[in-house]
Formats: C-alpha cells, structure tokens, sequence
C-alpha cells in the first residue's frame, strides 16, 4: 500500500497548511469559484470543481456542475498513480467546508486502498451521489457511510 492514510478538511484549513510533498490533495471547489490556494509544495493536485448536490434520481439530466463518471474517473486514475509511486503518500480531500463532498471521496479512498481514515466523525454527511458515482467504476467495493447517531465528537467541552 502506497497510500499510507486519508484525511478529509475544509478549504480554509487546506490553504491554511504548509505544503508536504509527500501529501497529495484533492481540491474541491465549487464551480466558478477560485481555485483553493494551496502551498506550491504540495505537488500532486487534483482539482475538480462541482457542486455538493444530491440529485432525486440518476435518470435526471446532468445538471451543470454535478459530479460525474468523468470525474470519477479523474479521482480513480489519480488514486492509481498515487498506489503505483514508489513511495508512501498521504491524501488529503478537501471541499468547501470539508463536511459533504470531501468525505465522500475520502471514504471511496479508505475502501479502494484499504488505507486509514483519520478523522470519522462527520462521514455520516458524506454525498451520497458523489459515492455511488465512484462505485459505478468499482462494483465489488462497499463504502461504509455510518449513522449520524453513531457519530464520536473528537472535542469534548467541559461541562463543569
């Protein structure tokens, strides 16, 4: 395993880090917005824009801006050739407000590479579009999307 463990954030948080080149990102903004401003020293970036929209069924119309094969395709090649490098890499997904999109993608990585993810506590929110777009490319894979109600909170307030 190359991919030594995933972590999803927001972009604020995502532009806020100093670069690794052993960390691999996949930015996700949404359409027409900038691009996420990332340190230089991350040197393998994926960038795909799409809007965090759950469409009622699959036989709607593509709507502009809606996650699709092609780019599940683009996260699936890039995740290949990160498995494939001769080294261990890390993957960090980002999104918007890293709640919806960004783990979503970041459970497909977990279930594709068997690497960790660190950080479970608001994959209950992941899109389930997003998900299910990238299991088309791999049938036999099942994506664990816990319940809300067996969320951990990491930061725990003192009650006294």
């Amino acid at each position: 395993m190359t991919i030594s463990q995933i972590c999803y954030t927001s972009r604020q948080l995502a532009e806020s880090l100093a670069g690794n080149p052993y960390m691999a990102v996949i930015s996700i903004t949404d359409p027409g917005t900038p691009p996420a401003r990332l340190d230089p020293m991350f040197r393998h970036v994926l960038r795909l824009p799409f809007f965090d929209v759950e469409p009622a069924d699959e036989y709607l119309p593509l709507l502009p801006g809606l996650f699709d094969l092609h780019m599940a395709r683009s996260i699936d090649r890039f995740i290949g050739e990160l498995q494939a490098a001769p080294f261990e890499m890390s993957v960090m997904v980002h999104c918007e407000y890293g709640i919806s999109r960004s783990a979503a993608v970041a459970l497909f990585i977990e279930a594709l590479t068997g690497a960790p993810l660190t950080a479970r506590e608001f994959t209950f929110t992941a899109n389930h579009w997003v998900i299910n777009r990238l299991l088309v490319l791999h049938p036999q894979l099942t994506v664990d999307i816990p319940l809300a109600k067996h969320a951990k909170e990491r930061r725990q307030a003192n009650r006294d």
